[in-house]
């Protein structure tokens, strides 16, 4: 056993749990995550739930173990990526919002490890009028 195995035993089993999940999610449509794939290791113990209104979408994270300025967010309408980097963690994330978006509509808070991200859904089409 190398020395690395021993800090999460599990590490190998949810990477490929998270992989078949991905592949799952994204056949459909669906939210599709990618874990960073630079620098140094990020943390796997993330957990993201999207909710949707009529009007709204709304990410919800754990991010602990980070400062609120140390978060990084951006949108393109389509996808969140997120990224932060803590004393001990490193978080880098991009996530396949089920929607589009108006990602100038964004608002975020981020409570005791808690991240909120709300959007309001982009208009899918303006009708045109005939003359």
């Amino acid at each position: 056993m190398r020395g690395d195995d021993r800090d999460d035993p599990f590490d190998e089993f949810f990477r490929e749990l998270e992989r078949m999940m991905n592949d799952v999610m994204g056949a459909n449509g669906d939210v599709h995550i990618e874990r960073g794939a630079s620098g140094p290791e990020p943390s796997s113990d993330i957990h993201l739930d999207v909710h949707e209104t009529d009007d709204e979408v709304r990410v919800v994270a754990d991010v602990p173990g980070v400062d609120k300025d140390d978060i990084d967010l951006k949108c393109d309408g389509k996808v969140l990526t997120l990224d932060a980097t803590g004393a001990q963690r490193q978080y880098s994330e991009r996530l396949s919002l089920p929607t589009s978006v108006d990602e100038h509509s964004a608002s975020a808070t981020y409570n005791n490890g808690i991240l909120e991200v709300t959007f309001d859904r982009a208009e899918d089409a303006n009708d045109i009028r005939l003359d």
